[in-house]
């Protein structure tokens, strides 16, 4: 393969004259510059990369792991890419579907100076796992989590979960089915604590219908209108952990000859696509400015710099489901 110092022997001129005109850089005149490019052109030279990245210290690479690339951490994936990509930066996906030794590799990425930082969408080993590789380069998470050497952006989702609540009750409804995600995160704590003191507030009593955990997919929201159909103590709303499985709840529905508001009342969370194609009422989360906040603190730590981060507000989209 040709080197810089082959093509500076065939051109005539030095290697650090060679370095500038691949590089781009002044002080070589027009002549010099396109006979070391002819030379280039013949030899097909391309640049190694990787010397590059160890003689810069730097590969310009962020690595972002998740368990599947689908719904809303598609969109934090899709935001937190373009904002890299403005800024010089590729990134490289890792899809661990569930397998922390997926994971593990990605963190060894980030020790062996393979990538400059690590975005954990979705984590799969614990914290204290995961800690000692941030001294290799920066790691943020798009998950709740409160650490010294991890950076997140998450939110608290008992405000956004608050806020449609109230609007159900507004609405007259007071018999409302949650169904929440997987019980262990602590997004999912902070509605269930919000749904508790929601209930006190108004003096519901917080089991006048069963509720549902561990969900989050369209056909599970499918199998809540046939539980809707056979209960005996029917819910008049449910308050869904995402659009999708709203989605599923809406489809079905019409599907079962269901009118929605009027047999029960859908209020999704995320404000995904879906939620404007159904005219669904959800909870709109700033899942783009969560993952532009991601880059800009990965990138303040990379360049140090101090640009600060966006503002993050959960409100309420109004539309016909309730």
């Amino acid at each position: 393969m040709a080197n810089i110092q082959e093509i500076a022997k065939r051109a005539g001129v030095s290697s650090a004259t060679v370095s500038r005109v691949i590089n781009k850089r002044d002080y070589v005149s027009e002549e010099t510059r396109i006979k070391v490019q002819a030379v280039i052109d013949e030899l097909d030279y391309v640049p190694n990369l990787n010397a590059v990245s160890l003689k810069k210290g730097a590969t310009k690479l962020i690595g972002i792991v998740a368990p599947m690339f689908m719904d809303s951490p598609g969109i934090f994936m899709q935001n937190f890419t373009n904002a890299a990509q403005e800024h010089g930066y590729n990134v490289t996906l890792f899809m661990t579907k569930g397998d922390q030794a997926k994971e593990l590799e990605a963190l060894e990425m980030l020790r062996r100076k393979q990538i400059d930082a690590l975005v954990l969408v979705i984590r799969q080993n614990d914290w204290d796992v995961i800690a000692p590789y941030t001294k290799y380069g920066p790691i943020v998470t798009w998950q709740r989590v409160e650490h010294k050497q991890i950076s997140s952006v998450f939110m608290d989702q008992y405000e956004g979960y608050t806020l449609g609540l109230e609007h159900l009750y507004q609405k007259g409804y007071r018999r409302i089915c949650n169904v929440y995600g997987m019980t262990s995160g602590l997004n999912t704590q902070s509605r269930m604590q919000a749904y508790q003191d929601f209930c006190k507030r108004h003096d519901l009593n917080p089991h006048a219908v069963k509720q549902f955990y561990g969900m989050g997919s369209r056909a599970q929201g499918e199998e809540l209108v046939h539980f809707f159909r056979t209960a005996n103590d029917k819910p008049d709303a449910f308050f869904t952990p995402n659009d999708y499985l709203a989605a599923g709840i809406i489809s079905e529905a019409r599907r079962q000859h269901l009118k929605i508001p009027d047999d029960f009342a859908v209020c999704g969370f995320d404000d995904m696509e879906v939620a404007h194609l159904l005219d669904m009422t959800t909870i709109h989360y700033p899942i783009d400015k969560q993952a532009l906040n991601a880059f800009t603190i990965i990138h303040n730590k990379l360049v140090d710099e101090t640009e600060d981060l966006l503002k993050l507000q959960f409100y309420l989209v109004e539309r016909k489901t309730t």
